[in-house]
């Protein structure tokens, strides 16, 4: 494994409701290297799409500190870390997030454009990655035009071209049937082993958990264990 590209220092979370509070990260203490691909797991109201926000920046915690790429995040403005979730993170989400008025093109291109890559340059890369994940001819569809599995396929790429440290999936086979679950994590698997891309998913599904090399789990918003498996 690589350097350290997510580092989460006694983050706690606490959510207030008026005079009732609720402790979702409980001082947890977790990081992830460089070409790992990884899973949060636990029940619902464990802690894993609290913490997999926290450590894409999309949230503060409430006390600890969040690193990327060894920044940390904790005096950051919003504008600063939206910079930096630009620079170095990709996300996948169950419910896609693709803009539905955006071709597929378009929608992998949207994150080249916000970071100021030339419009070739743009164009190519995004067919190119469009490409890898088995979507060239699909290219000038909108979403609405594609079923939920090409739609999931579009999101990876988007979240890959970019060439961020690492894409962070919060439950990223919810919305899809098995078949299309299992090639999509075929999908997720190749581009780890081929291009180096680290990943780390939010997910209760057993067939997400046994491809992952790690395996967190959250109890209560704390880290209960943790399972590694051989290469």
């Amino acid at each position: 494994m690589g350097d350290v590209v997510l580092e989460a220092q006694r983050v706690t979370m606490v959510y207030r409701a008026g005079e009732i509070e609720t402790v979702a990260l409980d001082r947890v203490d977790f990081t992830v290297q460089q070409g790992e691909f990884s899973a949060l797991c636990g029940p619902s109201g464990s802690g894993k799409t609290t913490l997999l926000n926290l450590l894409g920046t999309l949230d503060r915690p409430t006390s600890g500190r969040v690193l990327v790429g060894g920044e940390d995040t904790s005096e950051m403005g919003e504008a600063a870390r939206a910079k930096l979730r630009l620079r170095k993170l990709g996300f996948v989400f169950q419910s896609y997030n693709l803009v539905p008025v955006l071709s597929a093109l378009e929608n992998v291109e949207f994150v080249l454009l916000l970071q100021g890559v030339e419009s070739v340059e743009r164009r190519r890369r995004s067919l190119a990655v469009l490409a890898d994940v088995g979507l060239a001819e699909l290219a000038e569809k909108r979403p609405n035009e594609m079923s939920g599995g090409q739609q999931q396929r579009v999101a990876v790429a988007r979240a890959i071209a970019s060439q961020p440290e690492i894409v962070l999936a919060d439950e990223p086979t919810a919305n899809l049937d098995s078949k299309t679950a299992e090639d999509l994590l075929d999908l997720m698997q190749r581009m780890n082993r081929e291009r180096g891309v680290t990943f780390l998913f939010s997910t209760h599904d057993p067939r997400v958990m046994a491809r992952a090399r790690r395996v967190v789990r959250l109890v209560d918003g704390r880290i209960a264990g943790e399972e590694r498996r051989p290469e």
